[in-house]
């Protein structure tokens, strides 16, 4: 057996073409794929950088639209009936959202002239708070589409919901969001850091792991809904103003777990991984926008309304006045308002720091900074 394999030596494949590769069957080499993919993701970079340039002008034609129908409604012609407390919005209602409306407008216009990014640091940084400031107020006079919302997906539980109104506060917050996305736009083609994302050299990068801070906020929060929900058996659950049935069984649903479970995912591990008792997608990666989504939306949705509630009750009792007196089926003592409404603001403000938090944890690095 030996000589027959030392005759016959074993063949040697190291050269052979792998068959699988046509470029090596076809005796041509196989072309690297770097370049291109380098190519592409540069114009993908760039169509990127053309379309935030282009948003101060989407949302200029959005802000006019909108601020032309204010002064439609101003003059004379706002319907009746858009809302609980009549008007559509709050904070800034009648000539006075027009006029809301009109200085984001010229705000924008500023931000969609190409001569706004040579500007120097000092107007650039007006400019900027200029149009941050709009944005809040657009944001914040929409306040009550947190019970349009309530209303329209779960409309049996007592919450009445106003079409036309909630279209118009649909509007206001989709105005003032646009002119936020455009002022931070500027502010990221004109300071000085990485081209790609716009942050600064040095700038924190994502979060390696949760800080105690966000823990505090996340415990807040439920201690937020856990008061509210305490006030409300102090005055007895059978003196809410809701309606009974299914919407209300989904709604108190929803608001254990967006208080008592949701804050606490934006900063224990089961929410950036399933957890092992979920059989079919126990430690797989929890879909960012999951948890993130519902997280800022809710958050957000507390923080305006309650605050500006809480803003209006203070400015009612300063003038002597009961902010929340007993009509309209609304029959509960003043002192329920002063714990259930902070308690609000507190679950939201809460969550919205965890929010934060989760965002910065589970962002993925700039590929050309690392931030």
């Amino acid at each position: 057996m030996a000589p027959i394999l030392g005759k016959h030596p074993r063949p040697d494949f190291s050269d052979r073409p792998d068959l699988n590769d046509r470029g090596d069957r076809a005796g041509t080499p196989t072309p690297d794929p770097t370049p291109d993919h380098d190519h592409d993701h540069g114009r993908r970079f760039a169509a990127g950088r053309a379309a935030r340039g282009r948003l101060p002008l989407v949302a200029l034609a959005w802000v006019a639209a909108y601020g032309a129908l204010r002064v439609h409604w101003a003059s004379g012609h706002q319907p009746d009936d858009l809302s609980p407390v009549g008007t559509d919005l709050v904070a800034f209602t009648g000539w006075a959202a027009a006029a809301l409306c009109g200085a984001a407008a010229v705000i924008l216009a500023a931000l969609a002239v190409p001569r706004a990014d040579t500007l120097g640091p000092l107007p650039r940084r007006a400019l900027s708070a200029a149009a941050w400031t709009a944005a809040v107020c657009l944001v914040a006079s929409g306040a009550l589409l947190l019970l349009d919302v309530i209303g329209a997906v779960l409309p049996g539980l007592g919450v009445r919901f106003y079409p036309l109104g909630a279209l118009s506060r649909a509007a206001c917050v989709t105005g003032g969001i646009l002119t936020g996305l455009s002022a931070r736009a500027h502010t990221r083609r004109t300071r000085p850091g990485c081209i790609r994302c716009g942050r600064r050299r040095g700038a924190a990068g994502p979060l390696a792991r949760t800080p105690a801070w966000a823990f505090w906020a996340a415990y807040l929060a439920v201690a937020g809904c856990l008061t509210r929900v305490a006030a409300q058996a102090v005055v007895g659950f059978d003196r809410s103003p809701l309606s009974g049935g299914p919407s209300a069984v989904l709604f108190e649903a929803g608001f254990l777990l967006g208080g008592c479970l949701l804050p606490p995912a934006l900063v224990h591990s089961f929410g950036r991984t399933w957890p092992r008792f979920v059989p079919a997608l126990r430690g797989r990666r929890v879909p960012r926008p999951l948890v993130l989504w519902p997280g800022t939306a809710i958050s957000g949705g507390l923080t305006v309304y309650f605050g500006l509630m809480l803003l209006q009750m203070i400015w009612e009792r300063l003038h002597g006045r009961n902010p929340f007196p007993a009509e309209g089926g609304l029959d509960l003592p003043e002192s329920f308002f002063w714990v259930a409404v902070p308690a609000y603001l507190l679950w939201g403000a809460g969550m919205a720091v965890a929010a934060h938090a989760y965002a910065r944890r589970t962002r993925v690095p700039c590929p050309s900074c690392g931030h």
